[in-house]
């Protein structure tokens, strides 16, 4: 009897720490410490304050892209390996530096997911010496912030997919044939002709989601003119102003174009700034535009914010992260959670 109490209790920890190597929070994991959007860089001091350390800190202290001013695209801390003690190892995102001639021969990533605490992301930058690793990270400065950035999205997205709001969901299926996750938050709606509406009015900051289509033409319909000029369109007849003559409208200087991939599938992401025609109103906005091969039409999904004298990067972020749960009508696509962006080339990927 005891011989197979024994058995059973192993059968039952074994189980319990797969579910931590694939990626889930098991009974014995940790949660993660530390706040969103913040970093610890493990690293020797010495290489911290040389050009290569600098280089690795100037990508991770670059701005974060399409916000009304300067705001940095992550909290950094540091620490040499020495002080990597096991308070340090729950952090949510670490970044590891390992430079050393006699163990590799070319600069590469490693990664790895809830090693030490879930949810976790770790990136370690492996190079010969400091002159590789200089070089290798200003060539991959976008892959680095798009690995911690999405990271942290799919942590924004597990959250969405117990905690959304069902009416929103109701309504764009309703209307658009769609599936997506927006914030319970967002209690106000407005509905037009193949647009839908949800807002909040917090304290904290005014975020928005939109959704809108229209038919597909050919593929100019993917450039940012295009997008400009339709989304000027729409916003003109659905999001006026406070009074006559007023609306929502595009500042193309300051908008961004970029093919990206969602659900598997191409779409153009703009990123920039919105304002109120006649007013003083503005902030920032991020869209999708995405083509439904079903229904031969064009759908574009969108977040805006408006949160004057505030921060703006946690709120946008945490509202961007829903442009990556919309699924299209046909979608095959099981899940939401997105890829984090590293090479296969340059990287290999460890599960622990």
């Amino acid at each position: 009897m005891k011989k197979h109490l024994f058995y059973l209790s192993m059968a039952l920890i074994t189980a319990l720490f797969s579910a931590c190597g694939n990626g889930k929070k098991g009974v014995f994991t940790p949660t993660s410490s530390g706040r969103a959007y913040e970093i610890l860089v493990v690293i020797d001091q010495g290489l911290w304050e040389r050009p290569a350390g600098r280089a690795l800190y100037d990508v991770l202290d670059s701005d974060v892209p399409g916000l009304p001013q300067s705001e940095r695209s992550f909290r950094i801390m540091y620490t040499s390996p020495a002080n990597y003690d096991s308070t340090l190892k729950l952090i949510r995102n670490i970044i590891i530096v390992e430079v050393n001639k006699d163990l590799y021969t070319q600069p590469k990533f490693k990664y790895a997911k809830n090693v030490y605490a879930a949810p976790q992301s770790i990136l370690t930058i492996q190079a010969p010496d400091e002159a590789s690793f200089e070089k290798f990270v200003e060539e991959n400065r976008q892959v680095i912030v798009d690995f911690f950035t999405r990271a942290e999205m799919n942590r924004q997205i597990a959250v969405l997919e117990n905690k959304h709001s069902d009416y929103v969901s109701t309504k764009v299926k309703s209307m658009f044939d769609c599936d997506v996750w927006v914030p319970g938050e967002l209690t106000a709606t407005k509905q037009g002709e193949n647009f839908f509406w949800a807002g909040t009015n917090a304290a904290t900051g005014d975020q928005n989601f939109v959704i809108y289509s229209y038919p597909y033409t050919d593929k100019d319909t993917f450039t940012k003119e295009y997008f400009v000029h339709k989304r000027d369109s729409v916003m003109k007849i659905n999001i006026p102003g406070a009074r006559e003559g007023m609306y929502m409208e595009t500042d193309s200087l300051m908008t961004d174009v970029r093919p990206i991939n969602v659900q598997d599938e191409y779409a153009l992401e703009a990123r920039g700034l919105w304002r109120v025609k006649g007013d003083f109103m503005g902030g920032p906005y991020v869209s999708h535009v995405r083509l439904d091969k079903v229904n031969q039409r064009i759908v574009v999904s969108e977040i805006f914010v408006y949160s004057p004298d505030k921060m703006k990067r946690n709120l946008v972020r945490q509202m961007e992260a829903s442009l990556y749960t919309l699924k299209l009508p046909g979608s095959k696509q099981e899940g939401n959670e997105m890829p984090l962006a590293v090479t296969k080339k340059d990287s290999t990927k460890t599960e622990k």
